[in-house]
């Protein structure tokens, strides 16, 4: 069974920035690929990013150049760097362990995390 944490949420002020960690138990991380979700209160749950075993990744349009997807295979830990900051990006944000990404099409597996609040608020 695959266990997965996030954490690194917060409160931020507009335009600034929030790194978000995933931990993925196992000793299978570095063939796990990854994904970042996030979901507003009475919305659908969205890809944020993703990120293949071979550091491929991909991004959804409001991400592209203000987020930024990486991956330690030693920490078993998978990230999400956050920097330009808008109100609309609060959400809960989930990170999804061991699904596969190719090309712009990331399908999640059923390994979540429990989610990790994000608030963008002056």
């Amino acid at each position: 069974q695959v266990q997965v944490a996030e954490s690194g949420g917060g409160l931020v002020l507009p335009g600034g920035s929030l790194n978000l960690s995933c931990v993925a138990t196992g000793n299978m991380f570095s063939y796990y690929h990854m994904g970042w979700y996030r979901q507003v209160l009475g919305s659908r749950r969205e890809l944020v990013a993703a990120i293949s075993a071979s550091s491929e990744t991909h991004y959804t349009d409001f991400a592209k150049g203000r987020f930024t997807v990486a991956r330690d295979n030693a920490k078993n830990t998978f990230y999400l760097q956050m920097s330009g900051l808008k109100l609309e990006d609060t959400a809960v944000y989930y990170c999804n362990s061991g699904g596969f990404l190719r090309g712009d099409n990331y399908a999640p597996s059923m390994y979540w995390g429990q989610g990790i609040k994000v608030i963008v608020s002056s």
